[in-house]
């Protein structure tokens, strides 16, 4: 997945962590340069790709309007460059994903249904940190076909696509070939077996242009690209998930965790779907360029959130 891809950190991406605020002593710290006691502002961070950059400023622009103190930092990087971040306390908040999440902290994790991923990160995460509600918005990899294969085939699911696997040719990242959910996974939860497999990319261009093209059937996209509601794919269902749940989900520290922070927070979830987020990848990802705050901005209010 794309946030396994940001695996290994930079150093640009650390020194723009450890640059984000100026003034002296720690610049991410909570507690003022010379001592005293912590601030009650949350600081807001995220990962360096478009959708958690833009749930950092809806979880900020919502906690704004409610009166808290929030400051928003630059993008900072992979999961390994944040999380301690969030452990030392020189970052409070930032948009998670259940899952990969869950692995991060337990990689002998075999947990794969919503609420059990949900139940057996709760237990992984460190005393000073918690995941609030989730929300029912997924991002992971599915199978993804054209409208066209899906009539013509009459398939909803994998399990439906399983009887002309030996027929088709699957598209995806090289890794996606003999990951444990990949084409592994495919053949083993659902007797699906492809003609071929061809590399391409982690859902990017080339997987979508081949998918368009016919070069190959189905091919592993993100189900809140901007490129299935735009090219009118179809998500196939994973009834015996495949692929572990990916739920969005506020990571914070549990100090800044107040009643009032976990309300608007969890209203924000409430709200989040995995169709919605889609739409806010294709709005961002539009001609028209708007910045991510406006994005942001603009869901919050059509959700009745400020």
């Amino acid at each position: 997945m794309r946030r396994s891809l940001l695996a290994v950190a930079t150093a640009a991406a650390a020194a723009l962590v450890l640059t984000a605020c100026g003034g002296g002593g720690d610049p991410l710290s909570n507690a003022p340069a010379g001592g005293g006691a912590a601030s009650s502002k949350i600081i807001v961070g995220s990962a360096n790709f478009t959708e958690s950059q833009l749930l950092a400023s809806i979880y900020a622009q919502a906690l704004q309007a409610k009166g808290v103190q929030v400051e928003e930092i630059p993008p900072i990087g992979s999961r390994e460059t944040y999380f301690p971040g969030l452990q030392d306390g020189s970052l409070d908040l930032i948009p998670e994903y259940t899952g990969v999440l869950l692995t991060y902290r337990d990689k002998a994790a075999t947990a794969t249904e919503p609420d059990a991923v949900y139940a057996a990160l709760q237990k992984a995460l460190p005393d000073t940190l918690t995941v609030l509600d989730k929300s029912a918005a997924e991002d992971k990899d599915a199978v993804v076909i054209t409208r066209d294969t899906a009539t013509k085939l009459n398939v909803k699911t994998i399990a439906d696509l399983a009887p002309q696997c030996g027929t088709l040719t699957f598209g995806g990242p090289p890794e996606f070939q003999t990951r444990a959910d990949g084409i592994p996974g495919i053949k083993a939860k659902y007797n699906c077996t492809f003609k071929e497999y061809k590399s391409l990319d982690a859902g990017g261009p080339l997987t979508v242009g081949a998918l368009k093209r016919g070069e190959v059937q189905a091919a592993d996209i993100f189900t809140t690209d901007a490129s299935i509601p735009a090219n009118d794919f179809v998500i196939l269902g994973d009834p015996q998930n495949n692929f572990a749940a990916q739920n969005v989900v506020p990571l914070i520290n549990k100090a800044k965790a107040t009643d009032q922070v976990k309300q608007v927070l969890n209203a924000v979830s409430a709200k989040l779907t995995t169709d919605g987020l889609t739409k806010l990848n294709a709005e961002a990802s539009s001609d028209a360029k708007p910045s991510l705050a406006t994005v942001a901005k603009n869901w919050l209010t059509a959700n009745g959130l400020v």
